[in-house]
């Protein structure tokens, strides 16, 4: 569902990537729409004796003297002024200013910053506007070939090098040089890794999320200390070391106290390694002191309660109102889930300022070329919202006899084909 309304709401301009809960298939109580916009114009590479595209501005990666996970974007091709502007000079180069890129995006609607994002002000949606490199970088080609076992399987792992990585507007917090750092993002290949769980991987990953937001946040000293960020760190760590013949239904509770163990370990030791780059510790400067004293007490306490630590949760522990629910038939339970689905922000639609026609165009030819009924009811689904925002559209009329009918559906199907041509 998110591939299609990203698919559709990508341009010449920009690709639109829907991540956070939502754009991994999780639908949990309380997710945010975060959406990632990728502006094609930049480009970042790390060799500069590459061809350079005339219509494009090019920076290059400056690993010199930022922490790992981090990179400082040089100037390297398309001095245009608009550019510099947003750029410091810095001895003899240029370097992509993150606080300018954000500002360009800040309007009266998206009028919070905070971290690499831009917000409205009720919280309904995060905004991060990034630049891409189309190759995978140096510092993550060991995990290309780190694994030893079957997760993930090469074809993942072709398909997440090929997407390349991103560079998100954020700096390290304090740094001499916060404003002219950007922080390494792998948000494409995570989604492609999550894509790849087995059922019990995702109901694992939904289970350390649901403890993390319901019982562990709930502590006041502990709320800001930990993030759904790290849970999917540590699972995916747990993932690559175990063969996936252990990841079964039958193994899910010794799985997920594996994953809950693996957390307490990282707190303890105030270590949590990044998934890609593991030279970058993402517990730095986060877990320690008084914080990591607190911390510990709870997962500590957690502990002994053993698997039933989840069922804390009020969205889980009430297992009579689960019973009841399944009394009721598939197809009914499965229509309210799609409902709800459709009810949700999942489906808010930012057609990017792209035209009708173009529009129509795309969806025309996904509806007519996807052999998925699914993929095409999708499609069809968003035509229809996207009719009832247009004003340039045929009006339906009331037709009473099937002459009037077919010759109304003709019509309708003639003005189609003649926007897409």
């Amino acid at each position: 569902m998110t591939t299609v309304r990203d698919n559709l709401q990508s341009n010449y301009m920009w690709t639109v990537v829907t991540s956070g809960s939502f754009g991994e298939g999780l639908h949990m109580r309380g997710s945010d729409l975060d959406v990632m916009k990728i502006q094609k114009q930049n480009e970042v590479c790390e060799d500069t004796q590459i061809y350079f595209n005339a219509d494009k501005i090019h920076f290059t990666m400056e690993l010199e003297d930022t922490q790992p996970g981090f990179t400082k974007l040089r100037l390297v091709h398309g001095y245009y002024p608009r550019v510099l502007i947003d750029c410091h000079e810095i001895g003899r180069g240029f370097f992509f200013s993150n606080l300018s890129f954000k500002q360009i995006f800040s309007t009266e609607i998206l009028s919070s910053i905070y971290g690499p994002c831009v917000s409205n002000k009720n919280g309904f949606f995060d905004l991060a506007y990034c630049v891409h490199s189309k190759l995978w970088i140096t510092p993550a080609k060991q995990w290309v070939t780190r694994s030893n076992n079957s997760w993930p399987i090469y074809d993942v792992k072709q398909a997440i090098v090929k997407h390349g990585v991103l560079f998100v507007p954020v700096g390290v917090k304090g740094s001499t040089q916060e404003e002219l750092e950007w922080r390494i993002s792998f948000s494409v290949a995570e989604k492609l890794l999550i894509y790849s769980f087995t059922h019990t991987q995702l109901l694992c990953y939904a289970l350390m999320k649901i403890l993390l937001k319901d019982v562990i946040a709930l502590d006041v000293d502990c709320k800001e200390l930990l993030c759904s960020y790290f849970m999917k760190t540590i699972l995916f760590w747990i993932c690559e070391e175990l063969p996936l013949s252990i990841w079964k239904p039958e193994n899910l509770i010794s799985c997920y106290m594996r994953c809950f163990r693996r957390l307490i370990y990282c707190v303890e030791y105030k270590v949590c390694p990044h998934y890609f780059m593991p030279e970058n510790n993402l517990f730095e400067n986060k877990i320690r002191g008084q914080a990591q004293e607190t911390l510990l007490n709870k997962l500590y306490i957690l502990n002994s309660y053993g698997w039933q630590c989840v069922l804390l949760s009020d969205q889980i522990s009430n297992l009579n109102a689960l019973a009841s629910g399944k009394s009721k038939e598939t197809n009914y339970l499965y229509a309210k889930s799609v409902e709800r689905l459709l009810n949700s922000h999942m489906f808010f639609c930012d057609f990017l300022g792209s035209t009708v026609y173009f529009l129509l165009e795309k969806v025309i030819y996904k509806v007519l070329s996807s052999k998925s009924s699914k993929i095409k009811n999708l499609y069809t689904y968003y035509l229809s919202k996207l009719c009832c925002k247009s004003e340039r559209f045929l009006p339906l009329e009331d037709m009473s006899c099937n002459k009037s009918n077919y010759k109304g559906y003709n019509t309708y199907i003639s003005t189609l084909l003649l926007h897409k041509s």
